[in-house]
């Protein structure tokens, strides 16, 4: 991948194409054996409330103490997270030996993405997912798997064009002889998973996963993957013809009880060119320019780490960081000593 890219995210989307990722993939699956019998993950639906004109900022993170032979990939799952959500936040930590008893923010807090349906859309950049619910003012949001380079996610706007139970894999020509077949049945070696929506764009479809540990990376051939609780309770909510949104946006700016926050991600396909022109321009050109706090906003704009950062307010207050708002609410949130 393109080395301009912070470090973290290049640790979070190994290609399935080299030697790493197949050292990782050997792990991984001997980590997941070891806890069939003992470990289930399950998910239930979560709406949050939004309005476009003033609370784009839905969620709120969580904290979370590191236990006995968990690693990031456990807690980014648990937490309905993709593995780069944790990785970007803690670029420093060992993936798979976090400090034991070591208190993490988990950041379950994000700014909605620009939508002009308020139906399915697809953030590429950020790897996630959000269903919106114009009826009732309520949006869910899932962590997703996208193409790697060269099998890039396509853009667009489209629509759910057909659902599958149980899918079979029709698999694209240039694999088959990989897969020495050209149709691969259901079953727990089909990537596609139990449930399979296709997409109007063309051949691919939002779909579950024989491999959960590839949500949160660059491992597809362009589909969307999810785990499998999430495909569970999105796919009956979603009907035939829905409108989809796919789209490129790394940097997102939103407000909240009258606070401005910026989201920045990695620019993974590597499409803007200028990273920190491209959300310049874009912070001069939303309604909130006059009331950021510049060095809060550069700063964001740096690290890239997926967190919306509060960067301004709209009555002139000063912004606070994650730490000082986790302060405020220390109550019910006790991180300990050491945890930043």
């Amino acid at each position: 991948m393109d080395s301009s890219k912070p470090t973290a995210f290049r640790k979070t989307t190994l290609s399935p194409h080299g030697a790493g990722f197949w050292i990782l993939a050997v792990f991984l699956l001997l980590t997941s054996l070891a806890h069939a019998e003992d470990k289930s993950y399950t998910a239930r639906v979560v709406k949050y409330p939004y309005n476009l004109e003033s609370e784009t900022v839905v969620g709120a993170p969580r904290r979370h103490e590191v236990k006995p032979r968990e690693t990031l990939l456990d807690i980014a799952r648990a937490y309905g997270l993709g593995y780069n959500e944790m990785a970007l936040l803690y670029p420093r930590m060992d993936p798979w030996l976090p400090p034991q008893q070591k208190h993490l923010i988990v950041p379950t807090i994000w700014v909605l993405p620009p939508t002009r349906l308020e139906e399915l859309v697809i953030n590429v950049p950020e790897l996630r997912l959000y269903f919106f619910d114009k009826k009732s003012r309520t949006v869910q949001t899932y962590p997703i798997g996208i193409g790697d380079e060269g099998w890039e996610t396509p853009l667009g706007v489209g629509y759910i064009a057909e659902k599958r139970p149980n899918p079979a894999w029709y698999i694209p020509e240039s694999l088959q002889a990989k897969y020495g077949m050209k149709v691969m049945p259901p079953g727990p070696e089909n990537p596609l998973g139990e449930y399979m929506m296709k997409l109007s764009l063309g051949p691919y479809g939002i779909h579950g996963t024989h491999m959960p540990w590839g949500v949160g990376r660059l491992v597809s051939h362009g589909c969307i993957r999810c785990y499998p609780e999430h495909i569970r309770i999105l796919y009956p909510q979603v009907a035939v013809g829905t409108r989809l949104e796919i789209i490129y946006e790394p940097v997102k700016l939103g407000a909240k009880n009258g606070r401005v926050y910026v989201e920045a991600h990695p620019d993974v396909y590597g499409k803007l060119g200028d990273y920190t022109r491209y959300a310049t321009e874009k912070l001069e050109r939303s309604p909130w320019a006059a009331k950021v706090d510049r060095k809060r906003f550069a700063l964001a704009v740096r690290l890239q780490n997926g967190v919306p950062t509060d960067v301004g307010s709209l009555d002139g207050a000063p912004p606070t960081t994650l730490v000082e708002e986790m302060d405020r609410r220390k109550n019910h949130l006790d991180f300990g000593r050491g945890t930043f």
